[in-house]
């Protein structure tokens, strides 16, 4: 596993608001699929976004769930969204708490944190999982911060009409209404519900955004775009999203934090951070999970 420097590529100047697309990459984790959209080969990272992965939809027969040991992170903050399903989060500072659809959980990593995600409390029965989870990288001078964990209930985030569509804000600014989950760099991430013929308007007082087709169809410069997808947008250019069909998509964008490395689960803008952090991990350094004794190994390369 290389490090990978994380940067913004240099877009042509052809016309459309669509810069590039991405579609992402199957990734097993032990028994459950997720969808990788970032990092990429395309764009690694959207605004302060390094990482954003959907999880299922999948369904697990009684007695399975999702069971991601207890591993660390640095560097970084991570969101839970979830559309179906719960996920019971543990960390090292102590906190334990089911993730449910609507919710947002986020948990900052800082100077280092370690953290499981287990199957929730209906593991007896046939349960069904789908959601976001995604990295914002910390920007210079807050990647070695406390770390923290913040849980912020469904019915706590705002959730608008913006003509026929619902829009849900999880992080930053938009539509002249403020997210309460904390934020570290102007960020801008949302969920937006749009039936057949709908359209939506995109803030355009960030740098850097993207939408990700969770499900449905939308139009875009005359271009269709399906489930599975990222369109990345030309930065000032204003967007106007038409739904082809009943559409669920996420919103996310903000402004670059500057350039990230990634490797495992470390984020920094200092390669020899990142060593440090696999040599703590190595010598059982981090904090451990009360009542979680089990751990991911570092990975070889």
């Amino acid at each position: 596993m290389s490090m990978q420097p994380c940067y913004e590529p240099v877009c042509s100047a052809d016309e459309g608001k669509v810069a590039l697309t991405i579609t992402p990459r199957a990734r097993d984790l032990g028994g459950f699929s997720v969808r990788r959209v970032l990092p990429s080969a395309e764009r690694r990272m959207i605004g302060p976004f390094i990482f954003f992965d959907e999880m299922g939809p999948a369904v697990f027969p009684p007695g399975e769930g999702i069971d991601v040991r207890p591993h660390p992170h640095i560097g970084i903050a991570t969101i839970t969204y979830l559309f179906e399903g719960e996920i019971m989060h543990r960390d090292s500072l102590g906190c334990v708490q089911p993730i449910r659809p609507g919710a947002v959980n986020l948990m900052t990593a800082g100077r280092g944190i370690v953290h499981s995600e287990r199957a929730g409390s209906d593991r007896p029965v046939e349960a069904a999982l789908h959601g976001i989870q995604s990295w914002i990288a910390l920007p210079d001078g807050l990647e070695e911060i406390e770390p923290a964990f913040d849980h912020i209930p469904a019915d706590g985030l705002p959730e608008l009409r913006v003509g026929d569509v619902t829009v849900r804000l999880i992080l930053g600014e938009a539509y002249g209404h403020r997210s309460p989950v904390p934020t570290y760099s102007k960020t801008l991430y949302f969920e937006a519900l749009l039936p057949p013929g709908a359209r939506l308007s995109l803030p355009d007082d960030v740098t850097d955004r993207a939408v990700y087709v969770v499900s449905g169809n939308i139009r875009l410069d005359g271009e269709e775009y399906g489930t599975g997808v990222m369109a990345v947008f030309r930065s000032g250019a204003p967007v106007e999203i038409e739904a082809a069909a009943d559409t669920r998509l996420m919103i996310v964008g903000g402004e670059p934090v500057g350039e990230r490395t990634i490797w495992w689960n470390f984020v920094s803008g200092s390669t020899e951070r990142i060593e440090q952090a696999k040599r703590d991990w190595q010598s059982g350094r981090f904090p451990g999970i009360e009542g979680d004794d089990e751990f991911i190994p570092l990975p070889e390369s």
